[in-house]
């Protein structure tokens, strides 16, 4: 029997891919219509960590998961029979701390073997798991504690990140204050750095003695929809919005996403995902997704300018790697950093890169494919979300065979109505996808209703246009929340982190290109006191931002203002400032009246 047509049964097409996987009970069917996107195998129990390691371990024990290597160079590599072993233990050590199917487990991690071991121990057990960016200062870090409530916290000592040691552990002493009560927080010794040891802390290593001195229980088989994960994004209401994926959809939807990605690379060729573990694509596409297909993966801890830029070729040849995945902010650090281009023989293996999170432009897109490979190596451009699960359309590639149940893309007007060619609306799917959120995490105010329109049409968000090809170009977000370095950061929370700062008066944020990071934020202020001396205050707002929302929502510069028009509506006035400042490259430090008058004169007249 032919496998469903991709285009012309996208739903067939999910169900063909769910045959892959191994189910405790078969789904009744594929998809259930219904609002916000309706349900995917419902019916249907299974366990993510069984599909992820258990039944390859079992075909093939010796057979590489992944590859791992620490910032400072140490390497570790695990087989598939060694992490089901882990993976069992950390499940009855967390099983015996009393974490059941349900209870929710955060994490505080940078990308070590741990990390991953303990996110596939949540899963075996039932227990959602919420990874949190070791970038996280500590009061964003309270404030998504305080939000997911969880039972148990897992975090590290410290972790690497630049050369630099992040002090996680200290974070989460600080942040539990203000985050409720979390009954037991296991700590991964990593940096070996001192840490204060407090009642209720329990060390990784004896956690994971405890469980392999216990008889492995059965991995808990759970409902399609039951919640897997929970990933943070920048919030919209005012604090940190949690997508919830459910165990199903998210896997079928992972392991057909790397099996397109990868299609046509040799199944013993390696795969490196080089981004962050907490975003969804971090799960979806370096964990979940290559294990589900018993893939072997690189998985690198740090970043990849330490010790310079060349780490990426090493690591590329060192495990052979094949298929890369990265976000285009790392492929220009690295066309910036790099003194020369690799040497064909260091990169002989890489036959493939992947970009997403934001646009790869076609100026890098012909560096990797001209400089870096020599006309031997294929770029994707991929767009996704994280409340999609992660990529969702790869552009400038041929993937006939390997092609993706089709979304159904559509740009519209406000009317819902299809745009013209060559004009701009909103993008839509306007099928069902497998990968697609089932909730928001404590979502009172039911935004997760907002995602979807009353035709049943998936609402992204984002502004795009079709060409007279058919082609889609992205042209950034509706809303005020934008792309940098691939991670969504909210012009509002920035903004109110400013306006809480006693020497602000007024704030706004606006949006400038930026050759390295994609984009970059421009505080405009009006000081509370006009004699307070510009350049310090400057440091000092660029710092709170930093201590309130983390490095990404830092604004590169700060230009003052003596005040703002009463009568300007904030949209118009926030037009007038990003037209003040990504006309002038220096980034001025004050704007008189007078330009903020002839700015918005210009737009008048425009």
């Amino acid at each position: 029997m032919a496998e469903p047509s991709s285009r012309s049964d996208p739903v067939g097409a999910w169900e063909a891919a769910a045959g892959a996987l191994d189910w405790h009970r078969p789904a009744d069917r594929a998809h259930e219509p219904g609002p916000r996107g309706g349900r995917w195998f419902a019916g249907g129990e299974l366990n993510a960590a069984v599909n992820a390691v258990d039944r390859h371990a079992a075909d093939d024990p010796a057979r590489i998961a992944f590859h791992w290597e620490g910032e400072p160079g140490d390497r570790r590599s695990l087989s598939y029979g060694e992490l089901r072993s882990q993976v069992e233990a950390l499940a009855e050590g967390l099983r015996a701390l009393g974490v059941a199917r349900g209870d929710r487990v955060a994490m505080y991690v940078g990308l070590v073997p741990e990390a991953v071991v303990a996110m596939l121990a949540c899963a075996r057990l039932g227990a959602p798991h919420a990874v949190l960016a070791a970038a996280l200062p500590q009061d964003a870090l309270a404030d998504r504690l305080a939000d997911f409530d969880p039972k148990l916290l897992i975090t590290q000592d410290g972790s690497w990140r630049h050369g630099v040691m992040l002090p996680l552990k200290a974070r989460v002493d600080e942040a539990m204050a203000a985050a409720g009560r979390i009954e037991r927080t296991v700590v991964i010794r990593r940096t070996g750095v001192d840490v204060d040891w407090y009642e209720g802390d329990l060390a990784y290593e004896d956690l994971l003695a405890d469980g392999l001195s216990r008889r492995p229980g059965p991995a808990e088989a759970v409902p399609s929809d039951h919640p897997l994960a929970v990933e943070y994004i920048a919030g919209r209401r005012g604090r940190p919005t949690g997508i919830v994926h459910g165990t199903g959809g998210f896997l079928v939807y992972a392991a057909r996403m790397h099996a397109a990605v990868c299609h046509g690379i040799d199944r013993e060729h390696v795969f490196w995902g080089a981004i962050e573990l907490a975003w969804s694509a971090g799960q979806s596409h370096v964990v979940y997704g290559p294990l589900a297909c018993g893939a072997t993966s690189v998985i690198y801890e740090g970043m990849l300018d330490t010790p310079d830029y060349a780490r990426a070729w090493g690591i590329v040849e060192r495990y052979r790697v094949a298929m890369l995945f990265t976000i285009p902010s790392v492929v220009r650090k690295l066309r910036h950093g790099l003194d020369r281009v690799p040497e064909p023989e260091q990169i002989v293996s890489l036959v493939r890169v992947l970009t997403g999170g934001e646009t790869l432009g076609p100026e890098l897109r012909e560096w990797i494919h001209r400089d870096i490979g020599r006309g031997s190596i294929e770029v994707l451009d991929g767009w996704g979300q994280t409340e999609l699960g992660g990529l969702v359309l790869l552009r400038a590639g041929a993937l006939q065979a390997g092609e993706l149940p089709d979304p159904g893309v559509r740009v519209v007007g406000a009317d819902g109505g299809a745009v013209a060619p060559r004009e701009s609306g909103e993008l839509v799917l306007a099928n069902p996808w497998a990968g697609a959120f089932v909730g928001i995490h404590n979502d009172e105010a039911d935004l997760a209703a907002r995602y979807w329109r009353s035709d049943g049409t998936y609402a992204t968000g984002d502004r795009a246009r079709l060409d007279d090809k058919g082609e889609l170009h992205l042209l950034g977000r509706i809303d005020r929340v934008v792309s940098v370095s691939a991670q969504l950061v909210s012009l509002e929370e920035v903004r109110d982190a400013l306006l809480d700062h006693p020497f602000v008066e007024r704030a706004e944020v606006v949006v400038v290109p930026d050759r390295r990071t994609g984009n970059s934020l421009i505080a405009c202020v009006v000081r509370a006191d006009p004699a307070t001396d510009e350049a310090r205050l400057a440091a000092d707002l660029r710092a709170h931002v930093v201590e309130r929302l983390g490095g990404l929502a830092r604004p590169r510069a700060v230009v003052f203002v003596g005040a703002f028009p009463a009568e300007v509506e904030p949209a118009r006035l926030r037009a007038a400032l990003q037209l003040l400042c990504a006309a002038d490259s220096d980034r001025p430090r004050t704007l008189s009246a007078r330009q903020l008058r002839g700015a918005l004169a210009s737009l008048d007249a425009g």
